[in-house]
């Protein structure tokens, strides 16, 4: 994994809720019902926006100085980090027994997918 901080500008709605946006990233919005909630999706915010970038092998523009982001009544700038998976394909070797490479290829299995899936289901990520 690869961390990654953004400055964020949380926004203090009247109704208590909470609008987090980056300067740095237009369109990544998130929003929170208290302000532990509103840090907590705006953690989540920032992965998935940063995992898509780097998925779509754009470039990820370098994060402003919080100290140069104007803000406006009922806001502040804090700092977000967010850990990335690297989702690039590695080559492994593995073994199975015959019958169950027979099995697969019968049933049009992907060894991979099925693979990633298992060990996406041990792992719990």
């Amino acid at each position: 994994m690869k961390e990654y901080v953004y400055p964020a500008v949380f926004h203090l709605n009247k109704d208590g809720t909470y609008t987090i946006t980056y300067p740095d990233l237009p369109g990544c919005i998130s929003e929170g019902k208290s302000l532990s909630n509103a840090v907590y999706m705006a953690e989540s915010a920032l992965s998935q926006w940063l995992e898509y970038l780097i998925d779509k092998k754009q470039d990820l523009p370098a994060p402003s100085d919080m100290q140069s982001i104007q803000v406006e009544e009922n806001e502040f700038v804090n700092l977000t980090c967010a850990n990335v998976k690297d989702g690039c394909a590695v080559k492994r070797t593995v073994s199975i027994p015959k019958w169950m490479d027979d099995g697969a290829a019968k049933s049009n299995l992907s060894l991979s997918r099925v693979l990633q899936d298992a060990l996406r289901d041990r792992l719990q990520a």
